[in-house]
Order: structure tokens, then sequence, then C-alpha cells
């Protein structure tokens, strides 16, 4: 078990980030948790739940994200805020090369990306699968693979991955607008006994996450807004339960 007494308490932060999350699992879509899965089975748990804490209380300053990796400032003991990141291997040539043949391929794949969808198909292509395509660095003086600081960004960076999957694109050095423009040059035949294309199959719509709205609200900030007006508790939790019911049926 790591001793984490010598490293002194974490300083609050002023201006950070704010994690929409307040409790339970970061990452809202399939590809968001991915990206934390994957940093979660190879960290130390310690580390893990002191991220998750610094991240929900906006330790984290600021997030810049290129290609190949995530960086930014975290706040911790010191005066000065740590600087972390979190890499991911870029895509090669050829793996570029065989991502817009498959997308050629099957249209339906390129409506998702451009609805802010990462398609299924593409998980293995997309996403980190081993350890190897995945690293992490802080100038911190913990040893930790990740420490406190790199998970902390991780867990926002997943926030961000769930609000832009294109994010995921850039990371692994993919360029949305080249991969449509790389689709739009293939060859499409015409059937010219169908000229407005009315037997033209077009692909399923893709589908996306549901996220209810309540799961993005603090609940704690709403009761205290309902409270304000002098409701009683039973009156609170109520309007809360009748909000959830209303948010369910939209």
């Amino acid at each position: 078990m790591a001793d984490f007494s010598q490293y002194g308490k974490r300083r609050k932060a002023k201006g950070g980030i704010e994690s929409r999350n307040k409790r339970g699992a970061f990452g809202q879509t399939w590809w968001g948790r991915h990206f934390v899965t994957a940093m979660e089975d190879l960290a130390d748990p310690g580390r893990i739940a002191r991220g998750r804490t610094y991240a929900r209380q906006g330790q984290v300053l600021n997030l810049g994200v290129e290609r190949g990796q995530f960086y930014g400032e975290v706040q911790g003991s010191q005066l000065e805020p740590f600087s972390a990141s979190v890499t991911v291997e870029p895509l090669t040539q050829g793996e570029v090369a065989a991502l817009v043949g498959r997308v050629k391929s099957n249209p339906g794949m390129l409506a998702e990306l451009a609805s802010n969808a990462i398609p299924q198909a593409l998980a293995s292509t997309l996403l980190p699968h081993d350890r190897g395509q995945l690293d992490f660095d802080c100038s911190c003086p913990d040893d930790g693979w990740p420490c406190k600081h790199a998970a902390a960004l991780m867990y926002i960076a997943a926030e961000h991955i769930d609000s832009s999957a294109a994010t995921i694109l850039t990371l692994r050095g993919v360029d949305l607008d080249e991969l449509i423009e790389g689709v739009g040059d293939a060859e499409v035949e015409f059937d010219r006994d169908d000229w407005f294309g009315d037997a033209t199959r077009l692909p399923a719509l893709p589908m996306v996450d549901f996220s209810p709205a309540m799961d993005d609200l603090d609940p704690l900030l709403l009761r205290r807004v309902l409270r304000a007006g002098g409701a009683e508790e039973n009156e609170v939790s109520r309007a809360v339960a009748d909000l959830k019911a209303f948010y369910t049926r939209l």
C-alpha cells in the first residue's frame, strides 16, 4: 500500500475546471468510459481515488488536447501547480489509410462521427486497447503510474471526450475534415434509371447514448434553490421527484 502522507495536503485551487461528475463513475458515453477503464485497470486504487477527488474539487486548472496527448496543470500540495499529461499513441499513416477505407465502405460510420459519436465498429482502431498505447507523466515527486494529478487530468479529459467525440480523432492523429474529404473522394456509382435516388438505401441513423437531464444536475444545488423559495423538505423532495418524472417523459 502506498504511503501518501509524505506528499503533503493539497492546496485548494481557484478557477479550476468544474467537474460535471459529483459521484459515481466518470465517463457517460461508452467511449469516454473506455478511456477511464483503461487507466483504472493500470493504476493504484489509492491514487485513483485521490485523482477522482482532485477532479471533482476543481484541482485541474486547465486542459489542452493535441495529436497524441492531453495536457494540463493540476494544483497539488506545492505553491506552483504540477504539469501533467496523458499520452495516447497516434495512428500510423497506414492505419489512417485503413481507417479511411473502412469508413468509405460504410457511410453510416461517417454519419456517426459527424454527429459526435464513435462507431462501435471502430473501437479497436480509435481507442487504446493495451497499456503500450497509454502513458502518463507529471512534474510532481510521486512516482506512481499514473499519479493522482495525471489521474485527475484523465477524469476531466473523459468528460471532454463525452461532450466531443472528435477529440479522440485528434488524439489519434486523424483530422475529421480530412477524413470526410477522403471518403468524399470515393467514386460514386449512379443508377442511370434512378436519377432521383428513389431506390437508394440510406444507412441507419446512429444510436446516441441517452443521458437523463437530471444526471447532469447537481442535486444539492437543485435542492438549495428549491429551499430558497421557502419550500418545506417534503415539498423539495416531491419537486425533485416530479422533475425526474417530467424529464423521463421527455
